[in-house]
């Protein structure tokens, strides 16, 4: 795999973990409120949702990194996987929840793929 590659699939895997931060552990705080555009009553409200939305973030996040760092084949298995279900989760969470996912995670995804699939 290339290091252009390689580099894409761990920046997107370090992402995920910083979104796992994000909702499992800051989400009340104004950092993870803005980030979100929740209120401070809404994020009261659904923490435990957060926390477990950033628990599946956690797991893309570890399927990403085990991916960039992987030998072939597995790794490349592992790369294009986790990369279509970021994608797809992205996909789904901008028509659900907000656009400026598509842009966060899906286009991310969407271009290490591109330069996995070059790099194979």
């Amino acid at each position: 795999m290339s290091v252009i590659a390689m580099i894409a699939v761990a920046a997107l895997g370090l992402l995920h973990l910083y979104i796992l931060v994000l909702e499992m552990f800051l989400w009340t705080t104004p950092r993870a409120r803005a980030a979100f555009g929740t209120t401070e009553e809404f994020a009261a409200s659904t923490k435990a949702l957060a926390a477990n939305q950033g628990l599946y973030n956690g797991f893309l996040a570890a399927g990403l990194l085990w991916g960039a760092f992987a030998a072939d084949p597995v790794g490349f298995q592992v790369r294009i996987f986790f990369l279509v279900c970021v994608a797809v989760a992205g996909l789904y969470g901008a028509a659900t929840a907000s656009r400026k996912i598509l842009f966060v995670q899906t286009v991310p995804a969407l271009a290490a793929l591109v330069l996995v699939l070059l790099a194979h």
